[in-house]
This record gives C-alpha cells, structure tokens and sequence, in this order.
C-alpha cells in the first residue's frame, strides 16, 4: 500500500510539480494502486516502488497524489453517512437550519454544501457569486451582512468562495475562522497550488470532480465545531489519562519514532479525536511551525479511526506549507487483541507524518516496534481498558455541585506543552444531553467568547445570566477558561467555584494534559544499499 505523488525534498515537504493534471479527467477515472490495505493481506515488497513509480511522468505523478488524498477521505467515511446531503432545498425545514455554509467557484459553480445538493444549490449559489462580482466591480469587498436573525459571512480565498449563513450567536469574527477552516481542510486534500492551476487552467472547472466522497470530511469538521471547543478555543482536546501511564506510552511511542529510517517527523496517538500523545522531531520542535489548525485538520481527517488495516496517503498541513504534502500513515493498534477478543486499545490510532514518498514500510516497522513494546510491558491492555472505560470525566468531578460544564485552556506551562495547544471539558451531562441543548450551550460559550476577545473593548471577566443558566467568563495571562452554573449562582459565587476549579485543575495537570510532548532525534540514515525494513 503506497502514495502516489510527487517526491518531497530533504527535510520538509516540496510543492507539487508545476506541470497541472487534466482537469477534465474525473478523479474516478485515474487508476490508484490502493491506499488501505488489511493487515492480513499479503503485499510483495516491490508493489510499493511500483505503486509509487509506475508513473514516469509528472502529469499524472500530480493528479494521483490529489486522487489518493481524496479517496482515502472517501474510504473511511462509511457509506450514506452524510447528513442532509440530499434534503429537498425547497423545504421549510431547510430554510430553517440554524446555519448554512457554501463553497463555490469564482465563476459560480457549487463546490459544497453543508446541508442540501449542492446540483439543487446551483442557482443560489450563483446568486451570491453575482453579488459578490457586483460589489467587487465598485472597488469594494463584501464582508458580512447582518440582519434581525441571520449573519451572512463572505470570505473569498484564492478562486473559492465561502459563505456562512447563520442563525446562532457566532459572531461574523467567529463564523468567517470557522470558514477558513473549511478552506484549510479541502488544503489538505488537494493543495493550495492544486486548486489554482486546475483553475488557472479552466476557471469553470467542476472542483467537486476532484473531492467526489470526501465532502463527509466537512461534515464532520462542522458537526464539531457546533458542540466542541476545538474551533473555538484553537486547541486539541486531549484524553485524560493516568500521569504514569501517558509518561510510559510516550516514552515508547519517542523511541520507535526515533529508530525507524526514515524518521516520522510527527507522531500521534489518538482516540475519537482525542489526543493520547504526541512526539515531534527535534528539528520541527525547535521550530515550533505545527500550528493547532494543522493538527485539528489531521485529527478530524485520520484521528477519530480508519478501521481495520492500514492506511498511507498524503496529506497536506496548510499553515506548515499550503502547496505541498506530507505522507501520513494511520493504523489502529491492538488488532490482533480486538480480533481474539481481548478488548485491545479500543480504538487508539496512531499517525505518522513522513516526508518521504516511499516510507510506508518505515511507519509500518514503527507500528510493529510500538506494538511490541506496549505490549510486553502491559501498556497496551491499560490503553485499552482506559479508552474503553471512557477515559473522560464529569462536571461533578472537580467537587462543585453549581458547575454544570466548562471549557480550560492553559495558556503557560513548559515550553513544550505551549508547542501544542491544549484544552480540557468535562463529558456533557444533564440537561445537556439532547443535540438542540448542546447547541445552545456553545451558542452561549461563543457568545463569551466573542465579549471577551472583541477588538474594540476586550474583557478579563464577564458574567452572564442567561435563561436556564448562569455563566462566566474568566482570561487571564495564564488561562482561557468559561465555566456553565445552575442558573441561581452570582457572579460571586460563580467566581468562586472557578477559583475551586482551578485548585482543581492544577492538581490533576499531569492527568488531564501532555505536558512534555518528547522530541527525539531521527535516526542516522540508511547507508545506500541496505534493505528497506518490511
């Protein structure tokens, strides 16, 4: 199982080549040499130079990078598993969406839509092109428009549109880094110098001919930001783990990352989207480039499962470098216990970021030496247990009965946990249970946040009363922290309960964060000649 793509340099991943693929060849039609494959199916060693060589020429080297990124989107989202794809766009019950976003093209064609066909959506989203052309004619720029009940969000990037249509409590700020997300993660699908020669080439081009199946992948990005911290706070939400075992499990995860050649330049351990851990190369550390959106992305494209088997596909990280690839490699761990019944990790996946075209087999040895390792020791039945208990936690947890939920992010502590941004929030409980409820809390959340990071009047403290519940807001130089009460709490008493929960919170620090994500150094390279290990 290999990539196909364009060879990356020495160190960090290249651009694409100039040379553009056909864009009028649909993604379906170009041949992939498969990009998941079963632990169990037998694989010669040289069907992966071949995979990754078969094309002499750059043409199609390009085209089938961007068609195995997107068909490994499309292969681990399970079938029909869009919602709303097909609504009837003439329906009240569509109209009445509590938000909207549209992608398009500079000459009108739908891309994506978040609910509804976007074929259904073609006259709509033309509409919007037509105003935003109108208004760009005159020398201006449409930003947002703002009515009794609706925020209309325009943010134009390169030759794509995006707009936001909402009826929450996001602000134009909010909903247009909400839409940038958006944009960021079809990035990681197709590049940013992708998009542009394809366009550059034929500006009524068909985008959705390239991302056909991955749009589940925007789906599920959005799906989070309406009940997740993530977007919001700009931060990974970590798994809570005992202090030992997460010191066990990096340590282990540091050393097989450090001895396989080629070196992974990012190594992750994930759990439903949910950090377990994290080691980087030196180099990449000491640079400090991973941004948390660049991590999002990968999380919600690889870090929530992939199934069984294994998957090695390239993956663009936007803020590291918008116009070229990374190869990822993502397998869960503990298959072989799952299999026989042993329960396994759980759904633990690791990730590896290389820069090398042809490191599958590499990431496969790492996988193997980090497997072993956890295993001989006893840390992978730990992992599992951890995982399957639902490692998370309570708002009744930290001992204050008024606190009905809250979001922690710390904003010091060692130099490497500020590498990797962080966040922390108890499991939802009661009365926020249903969907519609969950909506309303982080409608109120972005609220908050919105007051107390507004450009013209910034806030250190807010408190809020609203109509089933109390809330408050409190950011210091030390920690981003909003906290939900019993709507009977005063500002006093809920300044208190904060001040209770952050005794709290320091306390159990090691149990809730990674506070020394390791870097280890990448081992010498191979001398020319030997073996590639298989």
């Amino acid at each position: 199982m290999a990539a196909a793509g364009s060879p990356p340099g020495e160190g960090t991943p290249q651009p694409p080549d100039a040379a553009e693929a056909d864009p009028t060849v649909p993604a379906a039609a170009v041949s992939s040499p498969g990009y998941r494959r079963d632990e169990e199916e037998e694989v010669s060693p040289a069907a992966v130079p071949a995979a990754v060589t078969s094309s002499g020429c750059q043409h199609a080297g390009e085209e089938e990078e961007v068609t195995a990124a997107v068909t490994t989107a499309a292969a681990m989202t399970s079938p029909g598993c869009r919602r709303g794809g097909e609504e009837d766009v003439t329906a009240a019950g569509w109209r009445c969406r509590r938000k909207h976003v549209f992608v398009l093209s500079e000459a009108g064609k739908p891309i994506y839509s978040r609910h509804g066909n976007e074929e259904a959506l073609a006259a709509t989203m033309g509409v919007m092109m037509a105003l935003v052309s109108f208004i760009q004619s005159g020398g201006n720029a449409i930003r947002a428009i703002c009515s009794e009940d609706r925020t209309l969000v325009f943010e134009q990037r390169g030759p794509l549109l995006l707009v936001s249509v909402s009826r929450t409590r996001q602000s134009a700020a909010q909903l247009r880094r909400e839409l940038a997300f958006v944009h960021e993660q079809i990035l990681s699908l197709l590049t940013r110098g992708g998009i542009a020669r394809v366009f550059a080439r034929r500006r009524g081009y068909d985008l959705r001919r390239l991302l056909a199946g991955a749009e589940a992948v925007l789906d599920r990005l959005l799906s989070g930001a309406a009940a997740d911290g993530r977007l919001l706070l700009g931060a990974a939400r970590c798994l809570p783990l005992p202090a030992a075992l997460r010191r066990a499990v990096s340590g282990a995860l540091r050393r097989a990352a450090a001895t396989a050649v080629p070196a992974p330049a990012l190594a992750l351990l994930a759990a439903g989207g949910r950090l377990v851990t994290a080691a980087r190369q030196r180099a990449l550390a000491e640079g400090g480039r991973l941004c948390a959106s660049d991590l999002h992305l990968l999380l919600n494209l690889l870090g929530s499962g992939v199934g069984a088997g294994e998957v090695w596909t390239p993956v663009c990280l936007p803020r590291f470098n918008p116009d070229g690839y990374f190869y990822a490699y993502a397998a869960a761990l503990g298959e072989e216990e799952e299999e026989e019944g042993g329960g396994g990790t759980g759904g633990v996946t690791l990730i590896l970021l290389s820069t090398e075209r042809e490191g599958f087999y590499a990431a496969a040895g790492c996988r193997r030496r980090l497997e072993e390792t956890l295993r001989a020791q006893g840390w992978l039945g730990e992992l599992g247990a951890a995982v399957r208990g639902g490692a998370g936690y309570g708002p009744a947890r930290p001992g204050a009965p008024e606190l009905r939920h809250f979001l922690y992010k710390p904003l010091e502590g060692p130099e490497e946990m500020q590498q990797l941004p962080q966040f922390t929030s108890p499991e939802l409980e009661d009365p926020y249970t249903s969907e519609e409820e969950q909506h309303r809390l982080f409608d109120l959340y972005h609220y908050l946040h919105s007051r107390v990071h507004s450009p013209h009047r910034p806030l250190r403290l807010l408190y809020h009363v609203a109509e089933k519940e109390t809330l408050l807001a409190w950011v210091t130089s030390k920690f981003e922290l909003y906290g939900c009460f019993s709507p009977l709490v005063t500002k006093a008493g809920a300044i208190g309960v904060l001040t209770k929960l952050l005794r709290w919170l320091k306390k159990e620090e090691d149990w809730l964060f990674i506070r020394y994500p390791p870097p280890y150094c990448a081992a010498p390279a191979r001398p020319e000649g030997a073996e590639a290990e298989g």
